[in-house]
């Protein structure tokens, strides 16, 4: 899967996830307010075993508290988010803020190189300028992709980050 849901949408139906049939959203209902953790757990909780999903969201999903933060919490305590890639600004039509690409990965726990460990990518400064947005540029694209294959701490780019240090900050 991968997607880019609308950010921090309001109104995105929490009164009836709360009878929901498949069970996406046992690990907490999101905000009313704000619904992409509601459109994550249905992402995740529908991939099959050995499932992917790539999802863009605004930056306030990675600190959030209240429920937003409890399931946030529950993803990782799970060994389910694999890397979080910061992007550049302005990439977006209608929005202006920094964005953030999550990789969730179903099969992650069972690979000893990854388990319990969430890479972190600092793509901030790989865009060229364009006239009304920024895009990625192809190198910088191509030093994501790079830096996520190996798994690896790459110094002022990439931190692969323990679960004890991601419990402790």
């Amino acid at each position: 899967v991968m997607a880019n849901p609308p950010f921090s949408l309001d109104g995105w139906g929490a009164e009836d996830v709360i009878k929901d049939r498949f069970n996406r959203f046992g690990r907490g209902i999101p905000p009313k307010s704000k619904g992409d953790l509601a459109f994550i757990q249905h992402m995740v909780e529908t991939l099959n075993g050995q499932g992917k999903a790539g999802v863009v969201v605004p930056h306030g999903v990675l600190f959030r508290g209240g429920k937003e933060g409890q399931i946030r919490e529950s993803l990782v305590r799970d060994d389910l988010l694999e890397a979080v890639i910061g992007l550049p600004t302005n990439l977006f039509h209608g929005t202006g803020i920094p964005a953030a690409l999550l990789i969730f990965n179903k099969q992650k726990k069972h690979d000893p190189a990854r388990a319990r460990k969430v890479l972190l990518i600092d793509a901030n400064l790989e865009y060229d300028d364009g006239r009304n947005r920024n895009f990625l540029s192809a190198g910088g694209i191509a030093r994501v992709v790079q830096a996520y294959k190996r798994f690896e701490d790459e110094e002022k780019f990439a931190q692969l980050v323990s679960f004890e240090a991601l419990e402790q900050n």
